[in-house]
């Protein structure tokens, strides 16, 4: 199983929000890691994050990975039907609703799951790869040509997501999967800390042996103005 992963996880507010929507769940004990970031503007964040991040806390050991992969979607499905009522019973136009990046792995094979724009990067061999699209307003004027992808964080619609837990219509986790290797580094983090620091000086970092705890303390020093938080998985 992962018993050669080492994980560690930091969040905080930011420089100018005074509550932490962010989430985070750290069970390397059955290889599971994730981030959650409560949906700004959309009221309640830190609801919608947490019921999704406990819901993750609360898996069992003992699964298989086939099990493991069914609990995940099963567990997140669940919160997102219950985010959904939750918001309808408190009134047309509300919105309870969570991005959500998951990390499992197994033996010498990893999967990631999410929905929204938190993200996933593996960090091999000094370089860093982002294994996660984002679901986003400004990844799709990007790949649609009509901008470039070093406006997207200054667009007017850059906090606009198209996909979330709890969000209208039924809920599609996207998938990516492959073979762990030898000193693979992988960082789910949320997006307020990759709108505080480019990927270049994310990567530097984690290069040179920083963690968590470094990653924020410069985002901080960037002028976050988001909630951030990073957690970091080594192998």
């Amino acid at each position: 199983m992962s018993a050669t992963l080492v994980s560690e996880a930091t969040t905080h507010p930011g420089t100018v929000r005074p509550r932490n929507e962010d989430a985070f769940v750290d069970r390397g004990d059955i290889g599971l890691w994730a981030v959650a970031d409560g949906a700004g503007g959309h009221g309640a964040g830190d609801v919608a994050s947490s019921a999704v991040a406990e819901a993750l806390r609360d898996l069992p050991a003992g699964l298989t990975a086939a099990e493991m992969l069914a609990q995940v979607r099963l567990r997140v499905d669940a919160v997102h039907r219950d985010l959904q009522a939750r918001a309808e019973a408190a009134g047309p136009g509300r919105i309870i609703a969570t991005t959500i990046v998951i990390l499992l792995a197994r033996g010498e094979h990893f999967a990631c799951l999410w929905a929204g724009d938190s993200r996933a990067y593996l960090m091999r061999e000094g370089a860093l790869t982002r294994l996660t699209r984002d679901h986003s307003v400004v990844q799709e004027l990007v790949e649609a040509g009509l901008i470039d992808d070093s406006d997207a964080e200054s667009h007017p619609q850059a906090n606009v997501i198209t996909r979330a837990v709890g969000a209208q219509g039924d809920l599609e986790l996207d998938k990516v999967s492959a073979r762990m290797a030898p000193g693979d580094l992988f960082l789910l983090c949320s997006d307020g800390l990759f709108k505080a620091l480019p990927e270049a000086e994310m990567a530097a970092m984690l290069a040179a042996g920083g963690g968590s705890d470094s990653l924020i303390a410069a985002a901080l020093s960037a002028g976050a103005r988001d909630n951030v938080t990073a957690l970091a998985v080594r192998a």
